[in-house]
C-alpha cells in the first residue's frame, strides 16, 4: 500500500475518552481524484476524511486518526447522531451516481482491505460498525452504492456479509423493527412510507444490492432477518 500524507485542515477534536468505534466508507462522486483532494483540503468546503484512495490503490492520509474528520456530516446508527465523533472516514474515488458511477478497481480495493486491515487492528471497531455513508445517511447519501463488493471485504474480516436466511419477515412492522435493530433509524409505523423506503434502499445497496428499489420483496426480507441476527 502506497500511503502519502497530504494534511487537510478540516478536523477537529474527539470528544470525551476519542474512543473509534465506527468505520464508514464514502465515494467521492466529483470527476476526478484531483477534484475531490481539493475538496477535501478547502478550509472553505469544511468537509475531510481520514483517508482518501485513489483507483491506482495510491493512499492520501489527510486527517490523523486520532482527530475527529467531517465526513458523515447529518447522521444517525443505533441510538446515535453525529457520528463523526466516534468513526473513521475513508473516501474512495469514483465518479458516483452523478458523474457516471462505475466498478471499485482491483489495486483500490486491495489497497482498502489493507488499510482496514490496520485500522481494525488499531481500535476496538465490531462488524456491524463497518458501513456506507448511505447506511448512517439514507435520505441524503448513496454512496459507495451498489457497486460496491462488501461481500469481499467480509471474507477479509471486514464488516459483516451473513449467509443468506430462509427466514421470512412476515410484515412491514417486523422490517421496521429489525431494521432499527441493526442500526437503522426506521420509523415503528407499520407504514411504507418515504423514509422507510429509503432505509429500505440503502439496507439493498449494502446487503442486497441486485436491486435497489426500496420494496420489501422476499429475498431483502430474507436478509434484513439474516443481518439482524447476526448483529
Amino acid at each position: 500500500m502506497r500511503l502519502i500524507d497530504l494534511p487537510s485542515p478540516n478536523h477537529e477534536p474527539r470528544p470525551g475518552a476519542g474512543v473509534v468505534d465506527m468505520l464508514i466508507l464514502h465515494y467521492t462522486g466529483m470527476r476526478s481524484a484531483a477534484e475531490a483532494l481539493q475538496r477535501l483540503c478547502s478550509p472553505a468546503a469544511k468537509v475531510s476524511a481520514h483517508y482518501l484512495i485513489d483507483e491506482d490503490g495510491a493512499v492520501a492520509r489527510l486527517v490523523p486518526e486520532a482527530r475527529c474528520a467531517w465526513h458523515a456530516g447529518l447522521s444517525f446508527w443505533a441510538g446515535r447522531r453525529g457520528i463523526n465523533s466516534a468513526s473513521i472516514g475513508i473516501e474512495l474515488v469514483n465518479p458516483g451516481h452523478e458523474f457516471g458511477y462505475r466498478p471499485f478497481p482491483e489495486a483500490q480495493m486491495a489497497a482498502l482491505e489493507e488499510l482496514c486491515g490496520g485500522i481494525l487492528a488499531r481500535h476496538p471497531i465490531p462488524a456491524r460498525h463497518v458501513l456506507g455513508h448511505s447506511d448512517v445517511a439514507p435520505r441524503r447519501k448513496t454512496d459507495p452504492g451498489e457497486l460496491f463488493d462488501w461481500q469481499r471485504l467480509a471474507r477479509a474480516g471486514i464488516g459483516l456479509w451473513p449467509e443468506a436466511a430462509t427466514t421470512e419477515v412476515a410484515s412491514l412492522d417486523e422490517a421496521q423493527r429489525l431494521l432499527a435493530a441493526i442500526g437503522y433509524e426506521a420509523p415503528q409505523t407499520g407504514v411504507q412510507d418515504a423514509l422507510t423506503r429509503d432505509i429500505i434502499t440503502a439496507f439493498q445497496r449494502h446487503f442486497r444490492p441486485s436491486r435497489c428499489d426500496g420494496a420489501l420483496d422476499a429475498e431483502t426480507g430474507a436478509r434484513i432477518a439474516a443481518v439482524a441476527a447476526a448483529v
